[in-house]
């Protein structure tokens, strides 16, 4: 499918009425849980489109060029408030937040597979293991506030289990700065799958933020408060691997490019037919907003689109699908791991007076007070042990036992085994 070989419609007729903007929602008990994770991928994907364009436009002096970028801006955010409709009142916050975490498990899984940069796969399975001890987490905590198991809500197709420890995540700002995408994603591919998982992140990162101060108890906010953290250091660690290089306007061609393929792959791999008709709709949108941005680019900049996207075609649709024995294989080989400037190492070969453990010192130097340890403590100390769902034993001897909650493995040097 090449997006510039079809004839868009016209910018006039696509304005979305209330009623375009208010589709029943999906029903929280039946939904398939990918349907569920599209919806907030796509979301994620609307909000960063517009916030990249009113960065641009506040960048921009021009008039005539400022008026294009709000007409593309009043259609996406039509096409956000459409996807937020879809999320049913029914849906608890904490519901909602295991589909992001397994979006977040999944996504990442499904992109670090398909990638052929390596830097830029090392920078997935590294993000890929902290999301997936996220999802961990979340679902202790919705099994001891509401008695609900979340392996319902992922159709058991994503594990739930200790990944590389929450508490470990926390590292100096500098340790998430990585090398520039300027060589790293010269190839669409690659650059299609940074400004997917760029923008995916943000979306969670946001959702955190706005959902803390909400929750309604104190240690949900607290919860809230610090996985949201991470997904700071996740979205800083995701945005450095995009090309700075390229001009606002190859910037816009990419958003849109970005769009396009989202809603194609969601179009080809939705089972559901009246949501698939949604996203057939949205990708109709998108091709339009693709050719404007491919106009304003050679009117304003004398480029062809083809120099930013040489052939135009999309790669196979991206599907969000099952990813146990890969998360597992990530699990077993890079638990270890902690970030250093622009690589990544094995915790017990980092110097000890590294800002890791500087910053793990200034933000918790009591681990017993950690909300993310304590989230799984008390539901230890409720019924016993921990909430999990696990198709086979944890790869990671030190994160097996139900009964302790692990605060040392990719925290503490001595308790973090090395890599053979």
């Amino acid at each position: 499918m090449n997006p510039f070989e079809l004839k868009p419609e016209k910018l006039e007729k696509l304005f979305l009425s209330w009623n375009d903007m208010t589709p029943a929602p999906y029903d929280k008990r039946s939904v398939d849980p990918y349907t569920r994770t599209r919806v907030i991928l796509m979301n994620g994907t609307e909000f960063e489109a517009v916030w990249f364009s009113h960065q641009f436009a506040r960048n921009c002096a021009d008039n005539d060029l400022r008026r294009d970028l709000a007409l593309l801006r009043r259609q996406e955010q039509q096409q956000q408030k459409l996807l937020g409709a879809l999320k049913p009142v029914d849906e608890t916050v904490l519901e909602h937040t295991i589909g992001y975490e397994q979006l977040a498990v999944d996504l990442t899984a499904a992109l670090a597979q398909r990638e052929k940069n390596p830097y830029v796969k090392a920078a997935l399975d590294f993000a890929l293991l902290e999301d997936f001890d996220h999802l961990y987490r979340y679902a202790d905590l919705l099994d001891f506030d509401a008695g609900e198991k979340a392996e319902n809500l992922v159709g058991r197709y994503t594990e739930i289990m200790p990944g590389r420890p929450t508490i470990a995540h926390h590292r100096h700002p500098v340790d998430s700065v990585k090398r520039s995408g300027r060589d790293e994603s010269s190839a669409p591919e690659t650059r299609l799958c940074t400004a997917i998982i760029t923008a995916a992140e943000q979306q969670t990162m946001n959702y955190y933020m706005n959902t803390a101060p909400f929750y309604p108890n104190e240690y949900g906010r607290r919860l809230y408060r610090e996985i949201g953290m991470v997904e700071e250091q996740h979205v800083t660690q995701y945005g450095s691997l995009l090309d700075p290089t390229q001009t606002w306007l190859a910037c816009l061609l990419n958003h849109q490019y970005t769009e396009c393929y989202l809603y194609w792959s969601a179009m080809e791999t939705e089972p559901d037919g009246r949501i698939r008709a949604l996203w057939e709709r949205l990708y109709g949108m998108e091709v339009a907003h693709l050719h404007l941005a491919a106009r304003l680019l050679r009117e304003w900049e004398g480029r062809d689109w083809q120099e930013i996207l040489p052939g135009g075609a999309f790669p196979a649709p991206l599907e969000l699908t099952s990813n146990i024995e890969y998360v597992r294989g990530v699990q077993g080989g890079t638990v270890n791991l902690t970030a250093h400037r622009e690589d990544w190492i094995e915790l017990d070969r980092l110097d000890r007076g590294a800002d890791f453990f500087t910053y793990q010192k200034a933000v918790h130097d009591d681990p017993a007070q950690v909300e993310s340890h304590l989230a799984v403590q008390r539901e230890i100390d409720r019924v016993g042990r921990d909430y999990r769902f696990e198709t086979a034993e944890n790869p990671v001897p030190a994160l097996r036992n139900r009964t302790v909650d692990n605060t040392a493995v990719g925290r503490v040097p001595a308790e973090t085994p090395v890599r053979g």
